[in-house]
């Protein structure tokens, strides 16, 4: 058996130091009860944060303006379009790659543990597609090698979530989860401005996401133990089994698919709200392009100091009060209630309280519904497989929000009509979650 960081610290802050020395994680199938350590989060949150700048800052950056380079469309409508396609198609990779890949972890049979290996291989391809994605100078190209990179990131996150119900006690979760939706916001910066004012250049930028997600994962790799799951205690494998274990039925798991629901719903919310701010600015408030990436910088780090905060604040009050329902609907509730803001009174000062509500919702949200969503898995056995069912609400709504956006946009209800849809979308979220009755 490997050994793990994770010495009692019921807050799970304790300092770091030598914290992997003569300690057992919990056996594959139990419900662990042991606190995590402080260094243990440190671990997982470093891995986290190498995740996130390597998936969004090329969708933030390096992907649309490599689409841009290669279409030389002169609408910002049909740049949109393409780089939709282009990540609606990923999108449809990460639909089967999270349940097959988070399926297979839970029957890996290996010396290293069953989440380890695939954390080790969806960093390989996640890092390997990205760079070659930078060298790529085709639609096709980019296509193909954006749909590996994405397919990677399933792998990967599919691994590390699943690790939370591994290793980490409920009354934990909260807290712990909250260090994979801080670092998201950290990363997107940190992505960005590494790539706009230390790397320019569009291998270079890709180069150095490549590099830096395999440095950032492999401390939590090296030095976080996984049980070894006997041969004997491997769940039965057949491709029969593994296409019918895509469908979890709500009836027999209500709670399981009304916590799916919204989180599906709510995602669909922040991502047609954040996707299309840029043009918003540019265009909706009539500030050009130019003074609109200035402000939408502003906005962004307003947005994600609310982010960070909410993240780590509400996700541990939820441990301590044992309520996870009222928190996601709170983060819902916050969510609708920006992007009407967004709609209703179109004006740049609006926009900056909006970004700092839409943060605290969706940094309350990420953290809260994350561990919400370990404490309603069907089946410990099935852990990996039924996270990655849940973290295609992770994937899609961001692969499916700039063509949807573009669509509401140019041809349906205008930026007006995007902020009322993504508002809608957030309060829906919010009213499923209280469907859930197997968790406060």
């Amino acid at each position: 058996m490997t050994s793990s960081i994770d010495r009692a610290d019921p807050d799970g802050i304790e300092a770091a130091g030598d914290a992997t020395e003569g300690l057992a994680t919990p056996s594959p199938f139990a419900e662990p009860t042991k606190a995590v350590t402080g260094a243990w989060i440190a671990l997982f949150a470093t891995a986290w944060l190498g995740v996130w700048m390597a998936q969004l800052t090329p969708i933030q950056l390096l992907l649309p303006v490599q689409i841009e380079a290669q279409l030389g469309a002169s609408s910002w409508i049909d740049n949109v379009v393409a780089f939709g396609i282009v990540s609606g198609i990923a999108g449809l990779c990460a639909v089967v790659a999270y349940p097959v890949t988070g399926a297979l972890s839970d029957r890996t049979v290996s010396r290293f543990g069953r989440r380890r290996p695939w954390v080790a291989a969806g960093a390989l391809l996640f890092s390997g597609s990205l760079l070659l994605l930078g060298a790529q100078e085709s639609m096709i190209g980019i296509g193909v090698f954006w749909s590996l990179a994405l397919v990677g990131f399933c792998m990967l996150t599919a691994a590390l979530t699943a690790t939370i119900s591994d290793q980490v006690p409920v009354g934990q979760r909260g807290f712990v989860s909250g260090w994979i939706s801080a670092p998201q916001a950290v990363g997107t910066i940190l992505g960005l401005i590494l790539v706009t004012e230390l790397f320019v250049g569009q291998f270079v930028g890709y180069a150095v996401m490549s590099a830096l997600l395999v440095l950032l994962v492999l401390p939590f790799l090296l030095r976080v133990g996984d049980e070894v799951l006997p041969a004997a205690d491997r769940p039965p494998l057949t491709l029969r089994g593994l296409v019918q274990g895509f469908w979890i039925s709500p009836t027999l798991f209500p709670d399981f698919g009304w916590t799916l629901l919204s989180r599906v719903l709510i995602n669909v919310g922040n991502a047609l709200g954040t996707s299309m701010l840029l043009y918003f600015l540019a265009f909706g408030l009539g500030l050009g392009i130019v003074e609109a990436e200035g402000s939408l910088i502003v906005l962004t780090l307003v947005y994600m100091v609310f982010v960070i905060v909410a993240s780590l604040v509400f996700g541990r009050l939820s441990d301590r009060v044992g309520r996870r329902r009222l928190f996601v609907f709170i983060a819902g509730a916050l969510q609708a209630i920006a992007a009407l803001m967004l709609a209703l009174i179109p004006e740049l000062s609006v926009a900056m309280v909006a970004a700092a509500i839409l943060g605290l919702g969706y940094g309350t949200f990420l953290s809260v519904d994350q561990a919400l969503a370990t404490q309603v898995l069907p089946d410990a056995q099935s852990r990996g497989k039924d996270l990655g069912i849940m973290n295609i609400a992770w994937a899609v709504p961001q692969a499916i929000s700039p063509l949807l956006g573009a669509w509401v946009v140019a041809w349906l209800a205008g930026f007006q009509g995007l902020f009322l849809l993504a508002a809608a979308a957030g309060l829906l979220g919010a009213l499923a979650v209280l469907f859930v009755k197997g968790v406060r």
